[in-house]
């Protein structure tokens, strides 16, 4: 794969609409403008949470973990397809800023594949939405500063639930990503993000932390006497609606 001839590519000046592909924050906080957004996947890839951050999910001193792809290929990851019209000029510079420059990201372009769509009222209009498409994704390299790489998962779940930055806990990008595949792509699996998100919320319980009060959310009168985690099994994860935590006065 010769991510540098891609890399070149993508950065060129767009004279037509274009789809970006989204596989992390992007799914659930884009942050600019689109035409349509499609849900779909890309192949020969897997989602990992070994890209370090230093800005929106952590600190220079304290970096948080986010998502990025590693080439494997028998990988699947779904995510979430945006195009982009032509005279949109604000979306590249954002996202070079958001992406790249802060998050030491690199772009590649790769085939998106819609995901399937069963009834519909329209042939034509079912036809068009389920091609394959080409889209621009980012993605981060074993050779950017912020890399960290692999390590046992309890060890990054511990990472995530520890970190913050401006954007947010680091604890929240990882629970609303897996909200995301959970509501929009329930038959998707993924068993790295959901391991993780599992993790997250035992040790949360174990520290009598509340989740909700983390991500910003104000918890309910009912939910204040007791923390309770919710521990889906690990097949099934994915597909298992998650139920509420219960926070404590702290």
């Amino acid at each position: 794969m010769d991510m540098s001839e891609n890399r070149s590519k993508s950065m060129e000046a767009k004279k037509e609409a274009f789809w970006v592909f989204g596989y992390g924050s992007l799914c659930w906080n884009p942050g600019f403008e689109y035409q349509q957004s499609v849900t779909g996947y890309v192949k020969g890839f897997s989602r990992r949470f070994w890209q370090g951050n230093t800005t929106h999910r952590g600190t220079e001193t304290k970096p948080g973990r986010v998502a990025t792809l590693i080439e494997d290929k028998e990988g699947i990851t779904w995510g979430k397809a945006f195009l982009i019209s032509a005279d949109n000029k604000a979306a590249l510079p954002y996202l070079s800023t958001r992406e790249c420059q802060l998050g030491g990201y690199i772009t590649h372009t790769v085939n998106f594949h819609p995901r399937p769509i069963l009834f519909t009222s329209s042939t034509s209009s079912a036809s068009s939405t389920s091609e394959k498409k080409d889209a621009l994704l980012y993605i981060a390299v074993p050779e950017n500063r912020h890399w960290l790489g692999a390590a046992p998962l309890p060890d990054i779940a511990k990472q995530i639930l520890e970190c913050k930055g401006q954007s947010g806990p680091n604890a929240e990008y990882l629970l609303r990503l897996a909200d995301f595949m959970r509501d929009e792509i329930p038959e998707a699996l993924d068993e790295h993000l959901f391991s993780l998100e599992r993790l997250v919320r035992k040790f949360a319980s174990d520290m009598k932390i509340c989740l909700r009060t983390l991500m910003g959310e104000q918890p309910r009168e009912e939910e204040k006497a007791e923390v309770k985690a919710v521990v889906p099994s690990f097949q099934f994860a994915s597909r298992v609606p998650e139920k509420k935590l219960r926070c404590v006065n702290m």
